[in-house]
């Protein structure tokens, strides 16, 4: 399960990551996008988790997280609580702007 803001920002992720240049199409956006949020709900339950540092406290308490790499350039974090085998994603950021917290 998602928190609302977080699905609101995957789906802005998109329009950044094409006006940024990143991606020439608008489609190769959403296809990168659409595989990180595959890539979630199919291995979240795999991969190892942490403890979230306090940093990471104002979007929810006792948080996890797994770290998801895309390429080689760019590692996702997923922060999150577990509970009765659902997992609910509060936070979703990568090592360009969050890795000096973790």
């Amino acid at each position: 399960m998602y928190d609302e803001d977080i699905k609101k920002q995957l789906r802005e992720f998109v329009d950044v990551l094409y006006n940024k240049n990143y991606f020439g199409f608008k489609e190769s956006a959403y296809r990168y996008v659409s595989s990180l949020i595959d890539n979630i709900n199919n291995t979240i339950a795999f991969r190892k988790k942490k403890p979230a540092p306090r940093y990471f406290s104002k979007h929810g308490e006792n948080l996890y997280y797994a770290a998801f790499k895309k390429n080689n350039n760019t590692m996702w974090y997923v922060f999150f609580n577990h509970e009765n085998d659902i997992y609910y994603i509060r936070y979703i950021g990568n090592n360009h702007n969050i890795s000096q917290y973790l």
